[in-house]
């Protein structure tokens, strides 16, 4: 059964009361940080958090690659563990409240040594957002407004299909068109060039016809 000190549920209070949920505290080797958070039914809670080590070489907090960070969620009424995530130093932990109350939260390191007496700034912002109805009827409405999108694409691709349809309908007409004109422009060409050719035959005709009518 997990327990809590005096000192975590005064922080907890203290997280509890503050309008942006966020705290940091120190935490020791082999020391389990533990607070209560209380929730309404279907409630999701993201966290950040960020573990800072102490480094006695440089005589301040930094970032330890090695330092892994075990969140465990609780709900008190019920004992039922909602989650249990490991992580690194700098992460991120979401869960969802299942039954409306109280949920213990704690917090501890990978550390197993007892003789370690390394000690831990641990940053905490955790942000209690909408109840999951309204976070699945959100999900709901984003997925409706891609498939919309989906449909719109699809739509624009086959307007730009048909208008590539049209602009190669249009190419090929005005080919046909112009060879026809070149066509009908030869033909007339073809056409003056035989009637000049029958008015001489004719005019040479006549003229040989009138010259023999005149000799007889």
């Amino acid at each position: 059964m997990l327990s809590f000190q005096p000192r975590a549920l005064f922080l907890s209070l203290l997280l509890f009361l503050t309008a942006a949920n966020a705290l940091h505290f120190y935490l020791d080797a082999n020391e389990k940080k533990c607070f209560i958070e209380e929730l309404p039914t279907d409630t999701v809670v993201e966290a950040h958090y960020r573990a800072l080590e102490w480094s006695d070489k440089t005589q301040s907090y930094g970032i330890n690659d090695e330092l892994g960070i075990t969140v465990d969620v609780e709900e008190l009424d019920t004992n039922h563990v909602v989650t249990k995530t490991r992580g690194p130093s700098d992460g991120r932990f979401t869960f969802t409240s299942h039954v409306a109350g109280d949920h213990l939260i704690c917090i501890s390191t990978n550390y197993t040594s007892w003789f370690s007496s390394t000690h831990i700034r641990f940053y905490l912002d955790i942000a209690v957002g909408t109840t999951k109805g309204d976070y699945e009827k959100d999900r709901s409405h984003i997925a409706t407004l891609a498939n919309k999108i989906r449909d719109l694409n699809i739509k624009l691709e086959e307007v730009r299909r048909e208008q590539q349809y049209q602009r190669e309908r249009e190419a090929s007409f005005r080919d046909l068109s112009e060879a026809t004109n070149s066509k009908a422009v030869w033909y007339s060409i073809v056409q003056i060039g035989v009637l000049i050719l029958t008015c001489t035959w004719q005019l040479r005709h006549l003229r040989r016809f009138f010259s023999d009518r005149k000799l007889q």
